[in-house]
């Protein structure tokens, strides 16, 4: 199983961007879906979440700016990116608890991490 992730980039602040993340290979189903971002000198932190049934979670730092959502069909995430500012700067990961194709369990899963600079 891979997540590739994709979209991140250069932007003034204030710009938008918007990630993509999808989950690749033998799997049974996706449970929650997620992204993550490690600031510089900074430990790694939650940024939003979303399960498999739609219900999204937050970080305080990006409520109102950041929307989470995903389409099962595709096996993927999104994370759409507004109103940036410099302190959004990071590198963001794609994290999936993912079934394995047999086991009641999940797994956990990153992606490969997108870069995310913003100007001011």
């Amino acid at each position: 199983v891979q997540l590739q992730a994709s979209g991140g980039g250069l932007v003034q602040a204030g710009g938008s961007l918007r990630l993509s993340c999808a989950a690749s290979g033998k799997f049974r189903d996706i449970d929650r879906m997620a992204w993550f971002r490690r600031p510089p000198g900074k430990q790694r932190e939650l940024v939003a979440s979303i399960t498999s049934g739609g219900r999204t979670n937050y970080a305080d730092s990006v409520k109102g700016r950041f929307t989470i959502s995903r389409d099962n069909a595709k096996n993927a995430v999104y994370l759409q990116m507004d109103s940036l500012k410099p302190e959004d700067t990071s590198v963001y990961y794609c994290n999936a608890a993912i079934f394995p194709t047999r086991a009641g369990f999940t797994n956990d899963y990153w992606g490969q991490g997108t870069q995310v600079t913003v100007s001011s």
